[in-house]
C-alpha cells in the first residue's frame, strides 16, 4: 500500500532536511577551512574566514611538516601505538569477556561487577601515576599499551555478543573434539567480526587521538606521540617543534597558522581513510553486542 504524505509530513521532512544540511555544514566547514588554509602559500599572512578556496595553492606547508624530524618520529610512534595497542586491547578484552559470558563460570556476577566498577570510579591521577611508576612504565613505550589492555565498556559489549550465540553451537564443536581455545579462535572470533571491527575502530581512534598519557608519563622526546606534538604546536603556539633545514629567507615568510593547519590535516587524514571501510560494521556490531544484558 502506498502512503501519501500529508502537508505536515512534507513540512517536517523539509525542516528535518534543512537541519541536517546545517549540521553537516557546521561540521565540515572547520575542516574545509583548515584544508584550504593548509594549501595557502606561506607568503599569505592569513586566510579570510569566509573563503574556502585560496587564490594561490602551495605545498610548502606540507613540505615543512614532512621534513620535520619531530613529526616523523612522532608519526611512527603513533602508528606503532595504534596498531599494537588496538590488537592487544581487543584480543585481551575478548579473552576476559569469553569466560564472563558462560553461565557456569564461578561467581560470574561478582567478576562482572568487578569489571563494571572502574567505569564509574577511578583511583585518581596520583595513585595511578604511582602505580605506573612502580610497574616501571615511566618513559617506556609499554605505558601506552599496558594500562589500557582491558576496556570495561568494550568488554561488556563483547560479552553480550558471546552470550547471544546459542550454546548448541559450542556443544557441537566439543563433540567434534574442539577445546575451549579452538572454539574461541575458530568459531566465536569469525562470527564476531562485526563487533570486533566496531570495537577495533573505537580503540584505534582512541589510541590515535591520545596525548594525555604522553604528557603525564613520558618525557623522552623519542617517544612523543603525534597528538602531543600537535598540541604543542597549536595550543602552546611554539615554533621550536617545527624547525627544519629551511634557510632564513624562507623562515621570514613562514605563516605559522598555515603550518599548524597542514599539521592538523596530516594528523587527521589517516584515521579518516580507515573509517569508511569499517563504518558498515558499526550498527550491526552495536546491535549484536546489546542483545543481552
Amino acid at each position: 500500500m502506498i502512503l501519501h504524505k500529508t502537508k505536515g509530513d512534507r513540512i517536517f521532512s523539509l525542516i528535518n532536511g534543512l537541519v541536517m544540511v546545517l549540521l553537516c555544514f557546521t561540521t565540515l566547514y572547520p575542516f574545509l577551512y583548515l584544508l584550504s588554509l593548509s594549501f595557502t602559500p606561506t607568503t599569505v599572512s592569513q586566510l579570510t574566514f569566509d573563503s574556502l578556496i585560496p587564490k594561490e595553492f602551495s605545498l610548502s606547508n606540507y613540505a615543512r611538516v614532512f621534513e620535520n624530524d619531530n613529526f616523523g618520529q612522532a608519526f611512527l610512534v603513533t602508528i606503532f601505538r595504534t596498531v599494537i595497542g588496538t590488537f592487544s586491547q581487543v584480543f585481551c578484552t575478548m579473552l576476559v569477556a569469553y569466560p564472563l559470558s558462560k553461565r557456569y563460570f564461578p561467581h560470574r556476577s561478582f567478576w562482572t561487577l568487578f569489571v563494571v566498577i572502574p567505569m564509574f570510579f577511578s583511583g585518581g591521577l596520583i595513585p595511578t601515576y604511582l602505580q605506573i611508576k612502580n610497574l616501571g612504565l615511566i618513559n617506556r613505550f609499554l605505558v601506552y599499551i599496558v594500562p589500557g589492555l582491558i576496556n570495561s565498556s568494550n568488554l561488556l559489549i563483547i560479552r553480550n555478543n558471546f552470550m547471544a550465540f546459542p550454546e548448541e553451537l559450542e556443544e557441537s564443536a566439543k563433540i567434534d573434539g574442539a577445546n575451549e581455545f579452538k572454539i574461541f579462535v575458530r568459531i566465536l572470533i569469525p562470527l564476531s567480526m562485526p563487533v570486533i571491527a566496531t570495537i577495533g575502530l573505537w580503540t584505534a581512534v582512541a589510541h590515535w587521538n591520545s596525548w594525555y598519557d604522553n604528557m603525564i608519563y613520558v618525557s623522552n622526546p623519542d617517544l612523543m606521540v603525534l597528538q602531543q606534538l600537535l598540541r604543542k604546536i597549536i595550543i602552546e603556539g611554539t615554533t621550536a617543534y617545527m624547525n627544519t633545514a629551511s634557510d632564513s629567507a624562507t623562515q621570514v615568510f613562514t605563516n605559522p597558522e598555515s603550518v599548524k593547519a597542514a599539521t592538523t590535516i596530516v594528523a587527521t587524514l589517516p584515521i579518516l581513510l580507515v573509517y569508511p571501510f569499517l563504518q558498515k560494521y558499526f550498527m550491526k556490531g552495536i546491535m549484536i553486542g546489546s542483545l543481552k544484558g
